[in-house]
């Protein structure tokens, strides 16, 4: 089974209104954590699209209009998803996305392929949240040992996470890869890859 540990980083939060200005991910063996290949680009923006801009998203990921003036065309992108993703026989049954967060990640991915597309390539449509996955470990972990924090005292943000195992936070300023990295080493800690050394 493959994991796509996939991150985007974005000029807000409304993918109707907003758009993805970079993506990354790696292509991980979810037995031995191996990585099987890894993409990650900054977009284009058009200078009306970066108008609209929410300044409090970009105050956080660090971005600007320089930044993005020089990204690849999301026409580029969707080519080299797709090119990727048929390299590594990405399929439906054998992979799943991983994501801190991905009823937004999906979202703002589908800029590059959109729904009908994913579906037609017969893409995974199961996109797994690293939040449900230390809520349910933890919850598990405390019927044994009740000096286990409940998840909800912990809190479900991806830096709340880490700090949980002992983990350092993610890189500041936000960029997509380093969120991908943050995001594995998490997943590590909270689920672990059964055959890794």
């Amino acid at each position: 089974m493959l994991g796509i540990f996939l991150d985007t980083e974005t000029n807000g939060l409304n993918a109707f209104k907003h758009k993805a200005i970079e993506i990354a991910f790696k292509i991980v063996d979810l037995e031995t954590e191996k990585v099987l290949d890894s993409y990650t680009s900054i977009v284009f923006q058009t200078y009306q699209d970066w108008q609209s801009s929410n300044l409090e998203s970009l105050q956080i990921n660090g971005f600007n209009w320089e930044d993005v003036s020089y990204g690849k065309k999301p026409e580029t992108i969707s080519e080299e998803i797709q090119t990727c993703f048929k390299l590594n026989n990405i399929k439906r049954g054998d992979a799943v996305f991983i994501c801190q967060n991905p009823s937004f990640d999906r979202a703002f991915f589908s800029q590059f392929v959109d729904a009908d597309l994913q579906e037609k390539k017969l893409w995974p449509y199961h996109w797994l949240d690293l939040a449900s996955m230390y809520w349910a470990s933890s919850l598990i972990k405390r019927k044994d040992n009740p000096s286990v924090a409940y998840p909800w005292k912990t809190g479900l943000s991806k830096d709340l996470i880490a700090k949980a195992y002992h983990l350092p936070p993610e890189n500041k300023p936000h960029r997509a890869m380093n969120g991908v990295d943050h995001l594995i080493l998490c997943y590590k800690m909270v689920i672990g890859f059964p055959l890794s050394n």
